[in-house]
């Protein structure tokens, strides 16, 4: 735009519109083109303006409709939203901005084709799937979206209260005038390690035992409006029992009976977690620790009972192998001639480790009288 003599030039690209101002009230506007406008008084203006996707302030607009609604009409789309409405805008079918309630908005349609969608999210609190689409996801602020897993339940609260069980899934919701909020319970069984807490037996011997539990919550609903925190509530239920059955059990017991303090830990504990829509499907002692002298002493009787175990087993050998030499004397004596080959057995093993034999000849008969007489299987027949 510039001025020549008495002649105002203005210049309007195309996507561009001129607002032309008569003394600063609307003339009208220019469109894509060289125009030369006769300005002797210098009382002409023009402004230069992008209308592909463009906006116009709304009170300016407000001023431009009052002296020409024809303008206003052909060039402007004016999109305004009600108290419990969202208002979904595009250009040339792309969506582009999304409105909130009570909002007022107006666009260029000289170049751009704007269409306005309204969604009342007071009759319809779920954003439909086509509306999701359409939202960016990561700004709106006017919507709230949330995955359920496959092994989740999803407890839809809206304002505070339990609307819904949400299935496993993509759900959306319109947040405009209501806080909502979307629970994920995992519904796969969750461990639980219960620490090691000190405590006394029946025979006022301290002990400290440490506890653990596998548990799935079944009914997410009931969990939820009868349990804050179901973590929380299965530790101390888990502590008040194990309290109870340690106290009435001597030392002996409870470390000799550990799977019927197990049996009667699961018992009370899933009879009362049960009413809450939760399930204990193990739960056990994982370690006993004794004090230092306690466990000094039980290590001591462990160790005088091994050896006490050993001695009678030693005797029971003893006492086989005795048994056993007894009935051997007693087939030998029954059997002179099996007796006389254990005998050269015996001489057999003497002989392997004799390293050198002298033979003397003499009265004796010599070498002959010693094969003839070393080996009688039979002792000679009496005169």
């Amino acid at each position: 735009m510039n001025r020549r003599l008495w002649m105002l030039n203005v210049t309007v690209k195309d996507g561009q519109r001129a607002i032309l101002t008569r003394d600063g009230r609307f003339e009208r506007l220019l469109g894509p083109g060289r125009h030369r406008l006769f300005d002797p008084l210098a009382r002409l203006s023009a402004e230069l303006v992008d209308v592909i996707g463009g906006e116009m302030a709304v009170d300016r607009y407000l001023a431009l409709a009052s002296a020409r609604p024809d303008v206003a009409a052909e060039n402007f789309a004016v999109v305004e939203t009600g108290a419990s409405e969202v208002a979904i805008v595009r250009f040339d079918g792309r969506p582009t901005h999304l409105l909130g309630p009570w909002a007022k908005r107006v666009f260029w349609t000289a170049v751009t084709r704007v269409e306005v969608e309204r969604v009342d999210v007071a009759a319809e609190p779920r954003v439909a799937e086509r509306h999701l689409k359409q939202l960016d996801r990561t700004q709106t602020r006017f919507a709230s979206e949330t995955v359920v897993e496959a092994h989740e339940a999803g407890l839809l609260f809206v304002d505070g209260k339990l609307v819904e069980r949400l299935a496993p899934g993509r759900h959306a919701f319109w947040t405009v005038d209501r806080k909502v909020e979307v629970r994920r319970v995992d519904l796969r069984p969750q461990p639980l390690e219960v620490t090691a807490q000190e405590m006394l037996t029946k025979d006022r011997v301290a002990l400290r035992v440490t506890l653990t539990a596998f548990r799935r919550i079944v009914d997410p609903v009931k969990a939820a409006e009868t349990v804050a925190d179901v973590d929380g509530w299965l530790y101390r239920l888990a502590q008040f029992a194990i309290r109870e059955a340690v106290a009435s059990r001597t030392l002996d017991e409870a470390l000799s009976a550990k799977e019927a303090l197990n049996e009667e830990l699961r018992a009370v504990v899933a009879g009362k977690v049960a009413a809450a829509g939760v399930e204990v499907t193990e739960l056990g002692v994982k370690d006993v620790i004794l004090p230092g002298e306690i466990r000094e002493l039980v290590n001591k009787v462990v160790e005088a009972e091994r050896l006490a175990k050993a001695n009678n087993i030693r005797r029971q050998e003893e006492t086989a192998a005795t048994r056993s030499l007894l009935n051997t004397a007693k087939v030998m004596e029954e059997n002179p001639l099996l007796l006389r080959l254990k005998e050269l057995e015996s001489l057999e093993k003497l002989v392997e480790k004799v390293g050198r034999i002298d033979l003397h000849a003499g009265d004796s008969g010599g070498f002959d009288a010693l094969l003839t007489k070393l080996v009688r299987l039979k002792a000679p027949d009496a005169a």
